[in-house]
């Protein structure tokens, strides 16, 4: 099979596998896999300029009072790329961003991509650890860093590590000066300088679009974070695909609460807007009260957030409502939930009762992120019961424990393979091809079934699923059920250890404000409605839940809590008082 080679920027060629697992610094690609992403093949920096071409007085940015036309925003990436090449940044150096939603985030982001240079998100609740570790690891040659977020001295904590990161060479800060730190602005002034411009454009122009330019971490649950390389290509196709479902025009504007270091954020958000000339309203902490002002106040059409954003804007929205102030929420159009299982009746309330007529993506880092998606034409049943189908140039299918695809309908893991598959983990050959095999299949580790029209429906993580006396359990399926609870605002469902039936069920669930709920009662409302094996024993009630910062619950931390429950004698089991079907 004829093929063409993908660099990672800075990095030499070599050859390998379709699909090839990432060795060190270089991916090989078939010309099968550059037709499948079809022929918008751009950078970043492309898609910006290109956009700012054609939209140049449309604005780009609202924040904070302040509107940022197309035009100021790529004049100001022009100026910031210039600037990190005249402090010497090289085509493939790591370029890190610690910041919160703000508009100097998306600067920096096309600025790093413009001036060949790969970026470096990084999660905004790191700690001096991790921190370290990430900038270690990527052989960051400069960090973009806000002063501090949350409460979290981030400048202060840069000074105690630095002095152990030899390759950081220039912290730029915003929002403050300290010493030994290079304000942003007086970066943009270094890229007035005519000789950066020049080699900016020069740079430019020998730009492969399937060069690396984006380094992941990816925040797992054990060791240390994998750095999941993302081509030009993989998130520009993939936001444009995205968007282009959502039909996103430059008449939109979106509301992104859900974290910029987050393919949820700084693809499916920042890019696919910028794709079209949409606006982009940035939220650094979500509040569902402020998020529902923010709407009002900009218009906004196009809702992103995880389900827990979701459900804590509809359950404000229904005090207001009931309060005889309802929010404004008139302008929403269109939306994207994802991130987490989406429960059935959160989908429901948010297209009936905030007028949002979302879309259901599922996906992950390693895809770019996202692989399948509902479309507004699809059957209700299927828009609210799966995932959708998969994008254009992305193939799906279902595979046993040996990787031998299953028959329409049966369980397995969902493997996709096409233009969104990332290069590797950097500097993680192992890791790679534990879940990149030498065909270009990439392994999810969810479990999922495909039916015969090819909608796919998740059925949870591998990880999460536990046996109960020889039976499989999943728990999405006892969270749907009890989404449907009126009293119930968020569910997680955990598998704990039991004597007898080897693991059990346990519901942590957060109520609905002024409702009160009996654990027994629990119970018994999923004995009438799910079968006997998969009702949970145990039912914890309390009023939140451990979240990574891109809004997802973190099950192992409630398994741990759970075990320690049921190990000290503190959790109650519990049986269902009528027999369960």
């Amino acid at each position: 099979m004829p093929a063409t080679v993908c660099r990672l920027a800075g990095g030499s060629a070599c050859s390998g596998p379709w699909g090839g697992v990432a060795i060190g610094r270089t991916l090989l690609y078939t010309s099968v896999e550059r037709k499948q992403g079809g022929d918008r093949m751009r950078t970043l920096s492309q898609v910006l300029d290109e956009t700012a071409q054609r939209f140049p007085d449309r604005p780009a940015v609202f924040y904070e009072g302040r509107m940022i036309p197309y035009r100021d925003l790529a004049a100001e990436v022009d100026r910031l790329a210039a600037g990190l090449v005249k402090l010497g940044i090289a085509p493939g150096d790591k370029v890190a961003i610690w910041m919160s939603n703000i508009p100097e985030w998306i600067a920096a982001y096309f600025a790093i991509a413009k001036a060949g240079a790969v970026v470096v998100p990084m999660n905004t609740r790191y700690r001096t650890h991790e921190l370290e570790y990430i900038l270690a690891n990527a052989e960051a040659k400069a960090v973009f860093l806000a002063q501090g977020f949350l409460g979290i001295d981030y400048a202060g904590m840069l000074g105690e590590v630095r002095s152990r990161l030899p390759l950081l060479r220039e912290v730029i800060t915003v929002g403050g000066e300290a010493p030994g730190l290079r304000p942003y602005g007086d970066v943009l002034k270094l890229g007035e300088d005519e000789a950066a411009q020049a080699e900016v454009v020069r740079r430019g122009k020998g730009m492969d679009a399937h060069d690396c330019v984006f380094i992941l971490y990816t925040s797992g649950t054990t060791g240390h974070p994998k750095g999941a390389m993302l081509s030009h290509v993989n998130m520009a196709e993939n936001a444009r695909q995205i968007t282009e479902v959502m039909r996103v025009s430059e008449e939109d504007v979106f509301l992104l609460a859900v974290p910029f270091f987050h393919c949820f954020g700084c693809v499916m958000g920042i890019l696919g807007a910028v794709t079209w000339g949409a606006g982009v309203v940035p939220m650094p902490v979500f509040k569902a009260d402020e998020a529902l002002r923010l709407i009002a106040k900009h218009k906004v059409s196009v809702l992103y957030g995880v389900p827990t954003m979701f459900v804590l804007e509809l359950d404000e929205q229904r005090k207001a409502v009931a309060a005889g102030r309802p929010y404004d929420v008139s302008s929403l159009r269109t939306g994207i939930m994802a991130g987490a299982p989406c429960p059935v009746e959160v989908m429901r309330g948010t297209m009936e009762e905030l007028g949002c007529n979302v879309c259901i993506c599922y996906g992950l880092t390693e895809a770019s992120p996202v692989i399948t998606m509902t479309r507004f034409d699809d059957p209700i049943d299927k828009r609210v019961e799966t995932v959708g189908k998969a994008l254009p140039g992305i193939e799906v299918r279902i595979v046993d424990d040996a990787h031998r695809e299953v028959a329409p309908g049966e369980t397995g893991e969902l493997a996709c393979r096409g233009y969104n598959v990332m290069l590797g983990y950097w500097k993680n050959p192992q890791a790679t091809r534990l879940v990149i095999d030498d065909e270009g299949w990439l392994y999810s580790g969810d479990l999922a079934t495909l039916d015969e029209e090819g909608y796919v429906r998740i059925v949870g993580r591998k990880k999460d699923m536990y046996i109960v006396g020889g039976f499989n359990v999943y728990p999405a399926e006892i969270e749907e059920v009890l989404f449907t609870h009126p009293a119930v605002q968020n569910v997680s469902v955990v598998g704990v250890p039991d004597p007898v039936m080897g693991e059990v069920g346990m519901a942590f669930i957060i109520p609905r404000d002024g409702h009160a709920l009996d654990p027994q009662e629990v119970v018994d409302f999923c004995a009438r409605q799910i079968a006997a094996f998969k009702v949970p024993r145990y039912v914890i009630v309390g009023q939140d839940f451990p979240m990574t910062s891109s809004g997802k619950v973190q099950k192992y931390k409630l398994a741990e809590r759970g075990r320690e429950l049921v190990a000290s004698g503190q959790a109650q089991r519990l049986e269902p008082r009528k027999p369960a079907r």
